[in-house]
């Protein structure tokens, strides 16, 4: 008999957010490997993001959902709060009490990054004697802006106070979890560094998968790319957020391309370079970041941006559409893209633009898929420029990730294998646990 294992993720199909793709594309295989999964997310009417109904297509019919309201946000914007963590907090308390009172779990699983969210999971343990387990798909406490030569952080006041409500809750809620899973290796090493009692904990690195069958539902779509063609050019494509954090990435894309402009111009003026999706503020409210950036540079005229989110599978058939893609990294030394195992799936020439020596330069060289150029500690130009001459000329500008290291490695089935052994150990370790000491005058019965 599998074990069950409650799933919290607000930011749920169909709505389109990168914390929410996780679950998403393990739900089909959790049972494959010991779980039978039940989520507990937000109604998408109370969430502000951009909604794509297809992704509800890729949810195994058999799958329960369950989904609570949030204080509208018209309501709270007033009082400058629009994070959705907070204003569904009591109705996921609420529904989550319901749940765990009436139904028998394991486990609760917390992938999300609505971190107030994860409070929750130590009232759960005490009252249900359910341990939980969290997703650390960013920091919660992050010192980042505080480094020498940061840029100003985003959100003015609002992050100050997230930040200060962050270095208050992390560590009772951390310190009560069972286990810890991660898309990067720092964050792991950061908590371990911080607090003494991680090391007893169980923890895996479990970067994002990739699936398959998202493909073949963005194949079968009936969106058109979200670039418009023009004879002759070479279309090269980044989907995905974009902030200050990748200006080195960005500087160094522009730089292989005026080098370009030196010695073949006639090919850089082929080069037309798509950025869409790169704001999570909706509509108009949305900045164009990288056609400022690119203006200011002299690359204005190369550069189409748009800033508004499109849907998943809107996105995945714009990549199968363009001659190229590209991967941006970060100078936080623990960002790693969710979209690496996508972007290797879609079988496209990548160029991916990071800094050495950290874990996303030995994430992509052991996916193979990508030419890299590296802007720290040197600026490989050369290498940038080098990828465009050879995507003109028709030549293999990288090694295709092979089907068998995909399924082994990159895959959602793969990620969800490594979700479970994690579940499995923290189960079989007790550690959060408080089932026979006692809930409301008596154990937990099963």
């Amino acid at each position: 008999m599998n074990r069950r294992v409650l799933i919290v993720s607000p930011h749920f199909a169909p709505i389109n957010a990168p914390d929410g793709q996780r679950v998403r594309m393990s739900l089909r295989y959790f049972r494959e490997f010991g779980w039978e999964p039940v989520v507990l997310a937000v109604d998408a009417n109370y969430v502000e993001a951009t909604v794509d109904p297809l992704l509800l297509e890729s949810i195994p019919t058999d799958v329960p959902v369950h989904r609570c309201r949030a204080l509208p946000v018209r309501w709270t914007r007033w009082l400058g709060i629009g994070t959705l963590g907070l204003r569904a907090w009591p109705f996921l308390r609420q529904a989550g009490d319901r749940l765990l009172r009436e139904q028998r779990f394991d486990l609760v699983y917390f992938s999300t990054t609505q971190w107030i969210t994860l409070t929750l999971g130590p009232r759960w343990r005490r009252l249900h004697g359910v341990p939980f387990i969290v997703d650390l798909q960013d920091p919660w406490v992050s010192d980042y802006y505080d480094r020498p030569g940061a840029p100003r952080p985003p959100g003015g006041w609002k992050y100050r106070f997230a930040q200060w409500q962050a270095k208050r809750l992390e560590a009772p809620t951390f310190r009560a979890a069972a286990g810890f899973v991660s898309v990067s290796p720092v964050y792991l090493e950061n908590l371990r560094t911080r607090y003494a009692w991680f090391a007893t904990r169980p923890a895996a690195v479990v970067p994002f998968g990739a699936d398959e069958e998202d493909l073949a539902i963005a194949r079968r779509s009936v969106a058109e790319p979200a670039f418009t063609r023009a004879p002759g050019k070479l279309h090269v494509l980044y989907v995905g957020a974009v902030g200050p954090i990748m200006r080195p990435a960005l500087e160094l894309l522009f730089a292989g391309v005026r080098t370009l402009q030196t010695t073949a111009p006639t090919l850089a003026m082929r080069l037309r370079l798509h950025f869409i999706g790169t704001n999570y503020a909706p509509g108009r409210r949305a900045v164009a970041y990288v056609q400022h950036l690119a203006n200011s540079t002299g690359m204005g005229s190369l550069v189409e941006e748009i800033p508004t989110r499109i849907g998943y599978f809107h996105a995945l058939k714009t990549m199968l559409e363009a001659d190229a893609l590209l991967l941006l990294g970060s100078d936080d030394s623990g960002y790693s893209p969710s979209k690496i195992a996508a972007t290797g799936l879609a079988r496209r020439p990548t160029l991916a633009l990071i800094p050495g020596g950290g874990a996303l330069e030995k994430t992509l060289e052991t996916a193979a898929f990508a030419v890299l150029a590296r802007y720290s500690p040197s600026w490989e130009v050369e290498t940038v420029s080098d990828f465009f001459t050879n995507l003109a000329a028709g030549r293999v500008a990288t090694a295709d990730m092979s089907d068998r290291v995909f399924a082994d490695c990159y895959s959602a089935r793969a990620r969800t294998r490594e979700q479970c052994a994690i579940f499995d150990r923290a189960v079989r370790t007790g550690h959060g646990s408080t089932r026979g000491q006692g809930q409301r005058g008596g154990p937990r019965s099963h």
